[in-house]
């Protein structure tokens, strides 16, 4: 079920109202019955793949607790590990790993011939694989106590607003809130609608309409060059921010709305001064999973120069291959690896005038989108090569969508004037001009409203992270 659609509408109250009027004792299975259907409404049948990975997390999770050596310990958590890295690498990597092993072996004379699977990749896969996975092995190091109680660990894995595109939480932050006693609280309910608000807008009026003119280019690159391209690869940058932040805002919205807290997957992440920093602000959630269960159990940054490149490389290698079973995504991962090396080599984050470096750092990771955002190596690799030969001038710019590039250009400057005026502290500015904090409150949030009905595409259009 898509946040930006009809089924929606309906599901969220619905849920909701009968959350706040169940006995809280029985709200856990409330809420995993409509988790369970949210999830169905996508494939039906893929619930069954959770289903197997929430018996053995649960098991595991028990037996390590109650293990008494760690080799035991150890060979439980490997186990569980195997179980759930086995089903990505079936729906997910399976044919990417043939390809790859094909070929490899065919360099040596050897001809491998094994069957190819034709398997539609369920929805959030990897992003409730490794929530569950931070489970066990918080537990096996004996930071988290394992969950007795089956259905609210179920529900960890499960909980609607974040199970498909995240945040990916931690066993600590969330299963305590499933047992506590949230109370109907209108100034709560009242912040988590607007969070939700704010997310439709991004992604429905700014995400949804820029992909129009983006995915027109990069679905034929090879038709473009010069300025097409430069605006489309600018533009994807806004687009899969406006579109995976919007996500979160409406998951930590919704969640909000009934008194749970999920933790925030972005901060302000194209206002960062260096790459390190990016990666302390673009989703959170992942780029957390790994330092702490990958760089930091690898030796992290406490090591040699020599150490800290293959940690580095090693880490973001592989956050490109959890986005995607495909090179393009692995490269990605690369460079930004290596940008995070040639940061330290030459100190750039010590460097002064911060908006320099923060222009400098959008550009490189705006450059770094193409292999995400490219269909192929070759894709991307046309764009790069002919993103400066200008067959058309300034003025060859196009429509998106019906709406002048003016409009569109003002609706992104909106987002970016909020954005800065939170990161800044600024905000005040802006409510001054009110004579009360409602009064600004009920101001936006109509010309939110107008905005989405005015100009937001209502297709039922689905969030780029879902494919993960």
């Amino acid at each position: 079920m898509l946040f930006n659609s009809f089924a929606f509408a309906l599901f969220f109250p619905i849920v909701t109202i009968g959350y706040f009027l169940i006995n809280q004792r029985w709200r856990w299975s409330w809420l995993l019955l409509a988790s369970c259907f949210f999830y169905m409404f996508f494939r039906p049948v893929y619930i069954l793949i959770l289903f197997f990975t929430i018996a053995v997390d649960y098991v595991a999770g028990i037996l390590i607790e109650q293990s008494s050596t760690q080799k035991r310990k150890k060979w439980l958590l490997i186990m569980s590990l195997l179980a759930n890295v086995g089903v990505l690498a079936v729906f997910k990597y399976y044919n990417f790993l043939n390809e790859n092993l094909s070929l490899l072996l065919g360099f040596t004379g050897t001809e491998v011939h094994m069957p190819v699977l034709d398997l539609l990749l369920p929805v959030g896969l990897s992003f409730h694989t490794f929530q569950a996975m931070s489970y066990t092995l918080e537990i096996y190091w004996g930071r988290q106590k394992a969950e007795r109680h089956l259905g609210i660990y179920a529900l960890y894995v499960m909980f609607y607003p974040q199970l498909v595109a995240g945040p990916i939480e931690r066993p600590q932050n969330l299963i305590h809130q499933f047992r506590a006693n949230y109370t109907f609280d209108y100034d709560r309910v009242s912040a988590g609608l607007r969070r939700m608000l704010w997310g439709l807008f991004k992604k429905m009026v700014i995400a949804d309409r820029l992909s129009v003119y983006v995915d027109a280019v990069y679905q034929n690159p090879e038709h473009f060059s010069g300025w097409p391209l430069i605006w489309a690869t600018l533009l994807f940058s806004i687009q899969i921010y406006c579109d995976f932040s919007g996500y979160c805002d409406i998951a930590i919205g919704s969640a909000k709305v009934m008194g749970f807290k999920l933790m925030e997957n972005f901060n302000y992440p194209y206002f960062s001064a260096s790459f390190r920093e990016f990666w302390t602000r673009w989703h959170i959630s992942l780029s957390g999973w790994f330092r702490d269960y990958v760089y930091i159990p690898l030796g992290g940054n406490r090591v040699g120069i020599s150490s800290f490149i293959f940690n580095i490389l090693i880490a973001f290698s592989l956050s490109g291959l959890w986005h995607g079973a495909s090179w393009t995504f692995v490269i990605w991962g690369i460079l930004h690896g290596l940008y995070v090396i040639l940061e330290r080599i030459i100190h750039g984050e010590k460097s002064r005038h911060r908006p320099y470096r923060v222009v400098l750092t959008f550009l490189g990771v705006t450059f770094a989108w193409i292999f995400f955002r490219a269909a192929s190596w070759e894709d991307a690799i046309h764009v790069i090569t002919h993103l400066f030969k200008f067959n058309t001038g300034f003025i060859g710019l196009p429509q998106i969508s019906g709406l002048s590039f003016i409009i569109n250009f003002l609706l992104i400057g909106l987002v970016i004037a909020a954005e800065a005026s939170d990161f800044t502290g600024k905000k005040r500015y802006f409510v001054n001009l009110f004579p009360n904090l409602r009064m600004y409150r009920y101001t936006v949030n109509a010309l939110l409203v107008t905005a989405i009905v005015l100009l937001g595409i209502f297709e039922e259009q689905t969030f780029i992270y879902f494919q993960f």
